[in-house]
């Protein structure tokens, strides 16, 4: 009988790969025993970057528990260091490595478009792919920075924000044009050549040439004055005066710095805040702070590194990338994202001037943000412990989801799940459900509650059986007593997941909020302290899963109440549809038209007018 030798793990591990290696670039992954990734990395050098690893001695901790837990490597050898550079954010971003230094983001910035789908240009806010025709003006650090400058648009050129079926079913002016946000091109009170002319100066003021606009503004309102047309110039003056005050409250509009990222970060605490300002046009289009996973052994480069490498991964770079703090490689770094961008882009970490001012305003702000973040976690922690003790859970809960439904009489029914954690509410992890089942009698909150729950646990557990993923509650809230607890017991019984505790929230008999009475299962009803602050903590949890529910339905409801009639019939598409409601002036036209107007309309055949008839007719 033969001893079996006992596999390799660690830096044995590691130095036998070495012997089959050699000097390619390239990315490397190292894996756990159940071949979960641990670290995602890239190589100039593959043979001598893994071989730093073999090494017994001289790591961090964090990088001796790494190596401790390897028992294999993966390798991909590429062409050059710059494919490597971008194999490595694409894998990070994709896997989750629990070494890496991982950007936690998932939402994308919201831009202005001026479409050129239509002869009047329309000014709107676009997030998302950018596939339709007209100029993209962003990123915008959020929804309200967008409002903002459009609503300042508005306000100095008077452009449009109405769609094209409005525009072209208009007969009288909208609210817009009589609180002077719109100079109603829809009814002829301007020409194609001067609306063009208010578009090309909305799009020098995005472009960053404000003080341009002003000036011209400006001869124009004396000519004006001149040829005594005072109502015009007092128009002109009122557009200058709107102009110059935004360009006071705007605060940062550097002059040497027209396009450019502003990226700094602090770390405190083994924690880490980045914050990024975008600078367009010579303009403050806001910021947006981040707070990557880190570790306590990890240095500012590395943040650096890695926060730049993946935010990037999928967005387009502007020309000029100020940091705080320098990268490894910053040349490497600046040719990966040039090539993706198809153009030059400078990295650099300023040292005097302007430059130097906007990256200590954006370092001042990590600071104080990550300060903030620091308190309300420990605030935030302390109502973890104290729910825990108060309903005698077996551990502080890392992850509490909070379920609702809304509907009215069982119409445009929603499901809506919030999450709580040490990190106080995690917006980005809401979820919205559009309740399906069409055998559910209108009302039904059990049957919806199990269709919502079901929907939940079953993605849960294909994705991860195991329960090793954050993903996982620790304490579901229920806004019920105990017929909703005893209800969503029986749920979870039928998917097999029976030991996630749960608290139903009911009001107590005078329906007063401070009278909540809470049930579990197994256990007898139960009632806080008035002043208890756990008390305010759930009533919070539940209030907010009240509100994103609400929000949901009225956004549902709104979107069927708007809903054109023509979009529910087969090869009615937006131009078809346009030409419909230019011809009736409105669905419900449509929808009353014989026959032989409906073959009347340009680009509707005989076939498809038949089609429409009888569709409406049914």
């Amino acid at each position: 009988m033969t001893d079996e030798t006992p596999p390799l793990t660690g830096h044995d591990l590691i130095a036998d790969y070495l012997t089959r290696l050699d000097g390619s670039p390239g990315v490397y992954r190292m894996l756990d025993r159940e071949s979960r990734v641990l670290y995602v990395g890239k190589a100039k050098n593959l043979k001598n970057r893994v071989s730093s690893y073999a090494r017994p001695q001289g790591h961090s901790a964090r990088i001796s528990r790494m190596i401790s837990e390897t028992t294999s490597m993966m390798f991909l050898t590429t062409k050059t260091e710059t494919e490597a550079l971008l194999l490595e954010q694409n894998l990070i971003k994709q896997l989750k490595p629990k070494y890496n230094v991982l950007l936690r983001d998932d939402k994308s910035f919201p831009n202005i478009l001026v479409s050129r789908e239509h002869g009047f240009p329309q000014i709107k806010k676009h997030r998302g792919a950018k596939t339709e025709k007209g100029t993209y003006y962003g990123p915008f650090a959020s929804a309200g920075a967008v409002n903002r400058t459009l609503n300042q648009l508005q306000r100095f050129f008077l452009l449009r924000d109405c769609s094209d079926s409005q525009f072209d079913t208009r007969t009288r002016p909208c609210l817009q044009y009589q609180i002077k946000r719109c100079c109603a091109p829809c009814v002829g009170y301007v020409t194609a050549e001067d609306y063009a002319v208010l578009v090309r100066d909305a799009e020098r003021f995005l472009g960053g040439k404000s003080t341009h606009i002003q000036a011209e503004l400006a001869q124009e309102m004396q000519n004006a004055s001149e040829a005594m047309e005072f109502e015009r110039a007092a128009a002109l003056r009122d557009r200058i005066k709107a102009m110059t005050q935004v360009q006071t409250a705007q605060g940062i509009n550097p002059q040497s710095v027209p396009e450019a990222d502003i990226i700094a970060v602090h770390m405190e605490g083994g924690q880490a805040c980045v914050q990024v300002f975008f600078i367009r046009g010579n303009q403050n289009w806001g910021n947006r702070d981040y707070y990557p996973r880190v570790g306590g052994d990890i240095s500012v480069t590395e943040v650096m590194q890695a926060f730049v490498g993946q935010f990037y991964s999928d967005r387009e770079p502007p020309r000029v990338i100020l940091l705080s703090d320098a990268i490894e490689d910053p040349d490497l770094m600046a040719e990966a994202l040039g090539g993706k961008l198809g153009r030059r882009v400078q990295i650099a970490v300023p040292q005097r001037g302007e430059k130097l001012d906007l990256v200590a305003g954006a370092q001042r702000n990590a600071r104080e943000s990550l300060a903030r973040r620091m308190s309300e976690k420990a605030s935030q922690m302390k109502l973890l412990k104290g729910l825990a003790e108060a309903f005698e859970l077996p551990n502080v809960p890392r992850r509490i989801e909070v379920y609702d439904n809304s509907h009215i009489q069982g119409a445009h029914a929603v499901g809506a799940m919030i999450v709580a954690g040490a990190e106080g509410l995690l917006k980005s992890q809401y979820r919205k459900f559009n309740i399906k089942g069409d055998d559910l009698t209108p009302g039904d909150d059990f049957g919806m509650m199990k269709e919502v729950l079901g929907r939940r646990f079953k993605r849960l557990l294909k994705e991860d059986p195991e329960r090793k993923s954050e993903a996982w509650p620790d304490v579901l809230l229920i806004d019920g007593g105990a017929g909703q607890v005893s209800a969503v017991r029986e749920i979870m019984r039928d998917w097999g997941v029976e030991d996630i505790a749960m608290i139903g929230v009911a009001k107590g008999v005078d329906r007063d909020a401070g009278k909540e009475e809470f049930y579990r299962t197994g256990k007898p009803v139960m009632a806080l302290r008035h002043n208890d602050p756990v008390l305010y903590f759930v009533q919070r949890l539940r209030d907010e899963a009240h509100r994103f529910a609400i929000g949901t339905h009225r956004a549902k409801r709104a979107k069927a109440n708007l809903k054109n009639p023509l979009d529910d019939i087969d090869g009615i598409g937006p131009k078809r549809k346009k030409a419909l409601l230019a011809h009736f002036g409105s669905a419900k036209a449509v929808m009353r038209a014989n026959l032989v107007d409906l073959k009347a309309v340009d680009g509707v055949s005989d076939a498809m007018a038949e089609q429409i008839f009888n569709h409406f007719q049914s």
